[in-house]
């Protein structure tokens, strides 16, 4: 009988110490699968990190050329600027009225058309408007026979408005 009792507890202590060992493996492998699962989520996650600094970098880089752009061309409105003032300063636009007030008006009528133009151009108007009445014909009918009808005058670029400036 003692026998009896002592392989009924050997055989629990062994059944004890296989399920323990069952227990332990089934533990693990959940916990590898688990652990497999977060890796491929933190894998992905790091490409993705990965594709957006790159494209943060090559944003940036885009960024600093188009600045860089924007810089040369403010510098040469400036330039510009700088050099219309200078002629500005240098004209004296009243002597130039009573000298000759028709020229003046028609090249002023001329340019302020051409003006009105790429105004309308550069907001996206494509259909060809009819140019205001204040700049069809002057108020007191007189002018330059160029700036009454179209607007337009003979001598004028809107791009350099030195038709008004004395060389």
């Amino acid at each position: 009988m003692l026998r009896i009792y002592i392989l009924i507890f050997v055989i629990a202590i062994l059944g004890g110490v296989g399920y323990g060992a069952k227990y332990y493996y089934d533990t693990t492998q959940n916990t590898i699968a688990t652990l497999r699962d977060n890796n491929a989520q933190l894998e992905i996650a790091a490409e993705t990190a990965q594709t957006s600094i790159e494209t943060l970098q090559n944003d940036m880089t885009r960024l600093g050329d188009l600045n860089k752009s924007l810089q040369q061309d403010l510098q040469k409105a400036e330039q510009y600027g700088d050099e219309l003032r200078t002629k500005l300063s240098k004209l004296d636009l009243v002597v130039e009225a009573l000298k000759s007030s028709k020229s003046l008006e028609g090249k002023m009528n001329g340019t302020t058309a051409k003006l009105w133009r790429d105004f309308m151009g550069d907001s996206g108007s494509t259909v060809e408007r009819p140019l205001p009445n204040w700049l069809q014909q002057s108020p007191t009918g007189t002018g330059d026979q160029s700036s009454n009808q179209s607007g337009e005058g003979t001598d004028t670029n809107s791009s350099s408005p030195q038709s008004l400036i004395p060389e």
